[in-house]
């Protein structure tokens, strides 16, 4: 563990339907970003929404590599009502748009290399371009848009190499929920560096996605416009996840059910 963190304790967390929540903020997950990276650790972040606790949900395996991860941001606006509920007093969004432009923000400062792994590759372009442009010291050492199949285990062997090789040290994943946060896992200790799944801020900073306005993500209300902006890709999501998801926390904060690690 990085000297920075050594008197640092663990942020205080909150299983919602079984998954680890952490209650952090932009500053303190910024903080120990650069930390990690600084000391060339192999680490990796997640930022839950619904999508990701109900992937947890409904597979095992998948909750225990995100209860697994360094740190789990609260990026969806239900879960940061969920954990006030639960006790996290004052407890904000950590947005996963919003924290890659704060490390990297912070990243151009400190002269720390960063990478970028995932989307397509005219976003992916589009992308390192607009962050290089708004913020001048960043030092982009890594970029690629891997293909959509699975890779051999020669490429995916290549791609560690040439990671590692770049000198990267904190790299943005932007592959979706849940292949990101298998991805970060499987490479957690392979990547010298830290990992955070931040996935559509690849098409928001790229410029191919509207964001939401600030009172709709306010009001709980991303999704919404999610959902008409991407209709035929997102309905079969929320349609199935959000329902679940309002009753089953309901039941939780009750006390009314109890969930696996909760």
């Amino acid at each position: 563990m990085s000297a920075v963190l050594e008197s640092q304790s663990p942020p205080v967390h909150r299983r919602i339907l079984g998954m680890r929540v952490d209650a952090t903020s932009y500053e303190e997950a910024t903080r120990r970003v650069l930390a990690w990276a600084r000391g060339g650790e192999s680490r990796y972040v997640c930022v839950a929404n619904v999508h990701m606790v109900m992937e947890a949900y409904d597979d095992s395996g998948y909750r225990a590599l995100v209860n697994a991860a360094d740190l789990v941001t609260p990026d969806g606006m239900p879960l940061v009502w969920v954990l006030r509920r639960l006790g996290v007093r004052g407890q904000e969004r950590v947005y996963g748009p919003e924290l890659t432009l704060r490390v990297c923000a912070a990243a151009a400062r400190e002269g720390i290399p960063v990478g970028f792994y995932g989307g397509a590759p005219e976003v992916l372009e589009k992308l390192v371009e607009k962050l290089k442009a708004r913020f001048p010291g960043l030092r982009v050492a890594y970029a690629y848009s891997p293909p959509f199949r699975s890779l051999t285990p020669e490429e995916d062997a290549r791609i560690v190499e040439a990671i590692n090789a770049s000198g990267a040290r904190i790299l943005f994943v932007g592959l979706g929920c849940p292949k990101q946060e298998r991805w970060m896992a499987e490479h957690r200790g392979r990547v010298k560096a830290v990992m955070l799944g931040v996935g559509a801020a690849f098409d928001f900073h790229a410029g191919r996605v509207l964001q939401a306005p600030a009172w709709m993500q306010r009001l709980g209300l991303e999704w919404f416009f999610r959902l008409l902006m991407e209709p035929k890709r997102l309905w079969r999501r929320y349609a199935k996840h959000n329902p679940r998801f309002v009753v089953l926390a309901a039941l939780q904060l009750l006390g009314l059910r109890r969930f696996e690690g909760a």
